[in-house]
């Protein structure tokens, strides 16, 4: 019996991009099924009736949710390529580093470039105190998986990419190469591996998706 895998989706988000990424450094094919979360389909909230978001991963028929479970799904469904390292103390070190990240990095990043100005200073000293536990990880490797992209790394998509994307659209720069010399190499590094590149949304269409976003919520304050 074929292996039948399809995900659901949205172009823009970094959660969804993680997914593909990781199926596409596996080499499995797979059908992607675009979604619009402002009306969203029925497929979608029967696949995922508890949280009702993407990314969600169909195998078989059989759906599974939340970006870092479905990560370990694929990595533990299809050996070859493995995301997550082989000694159990790596793997769980790489566990938590993109749980760190998910959990800690990602939202303190998204509420510094969209909170009010009077909040802002605060919530970009949580940023910087976030990133320099990254850069202190990173020491004087390529990535935080070694010398290969690796299941932190496919994490961490939301800082090698849509951040400065972001802080454009809403003019706040999180990212400096000054303050954190070795996260912007690896930033470098990252999205200039041929595989990321590929299975990144256009930064133009990504910037005028934000700054359209950004303009629409200054003007309803």
């Amino acid at each position: 019996m074929a292996e039948e895998v399809k995900l659901i989706g949205v172009w823009a988000s970094p959660f969804s991009r993680r997914i593909e990424l990781a199926l596409k450094l596996k080499g499995i094919p797979y059908e992607y099924i675009e979604d619009d979360l402002t009306n969203k389909s029925p497929l979608l909230l029967k696949s995922n009736p508890v949280h009702k978001k993407v990314p969600v991963l169909l195998h078989n028929g059989k759906p599974i949710a939340e970006s870092l479970v479905i990560l370990e799904y694929i990595d533990e469904t299809w050996k070859p390529n493995p995301l997550l390292p082989h000694h159990p103390y790596d793997r769980a070190m790489a566990r938590f580093w993109a749980k760190y990240i998910h959990e800690k990095c990602v939202p303190a990043m998204w509420h510094a470039c969209w909170c009010e100005e009077k909040d802002r200073e605060k919530a970009l000293e949580e940023v910087s105190a976030c990133l320099k536990h990254l850069e202190n990880e990173l020491k004087d490797k390529k990535f935080f998986g070694g010398e290969s992209i690796g299941f932190a790394d496919i994490v961490a998509n939301f800082i090698g990419f849509w951040i400065g994307v972001i802080g454009e659209a809403v003019g706040v720069e999180l990212l400096t190469r000054d303050e954190f010399p070795k996260l912007c190499k690896w930033r470098d590094d990252y999205v200039g591996c041929s595989v990321i590149k590929e299975n990144l949304p256009p930064k133009d269409k990504l910037l005028a998706f934000f700054r359209a976003r950004y303009e629409s919520a200054s003007q309803s304050k």
